[in-house]
């Protein structure tokens, strides 16, 4: 059974860090591009950070550049977001989504999320105080 299951979010006073984990079963994660995206109340799904298959490339939302890191742990079929600095405005749930890089872009940004097949069933993350 193919499935994406993210793990690591809660509740953190801003200033504050989380990890989040997306470990993958039923297929092998570093084949895939996988990004992180995020949705809080009332807004639209918006990308995060993303990370190639061809040499780990990681791209970042301006939003978040310097704050979040992306990492992959092939050896647990496992992606990291590491978050630090965490502010207010990146509550949200976050979702972690793989995509099969069938046109194999260097530059995983130029996916759109429609082009994600597997999702996760996402992690809740609430900065404040």
């Amino acid at each position: 059974q193919v499935q994406l299951v993210e793990s690591g979010g809660g509740l953190v006073q801003p200033g504050g860090s989380l990890r989040l984990s997306c470990t993958a079963s039923g297929f092998t994660l570093d084949l895939y591009t996988i990004g992180w995206f995020r949705q809080a109340p009332g807004k639209e799904r918006e990308g995060v950070s993303c990370i190639n298959t061809s040499d780990g490339l990681a791209e970042y939302a301006d939003s978040v550049k310097g704050r979040f890191t992306i990492s992959r742990d092939n050896a647990k079929n496992t992606v990291y977001l590491q978050m630090n600095s965490l502010k207010p405005e990146d509550t949200a749930v976050y979702y972690c989504a793989a995509n099969p890089d069938e046109l194999q872009y260097y530059y995983c940004s130029a996916y759109g999320a429609l082009e994600y097949n597997y999702w996760g069933q996402g992690t809740q993350v609430t900065v404040s105080s």
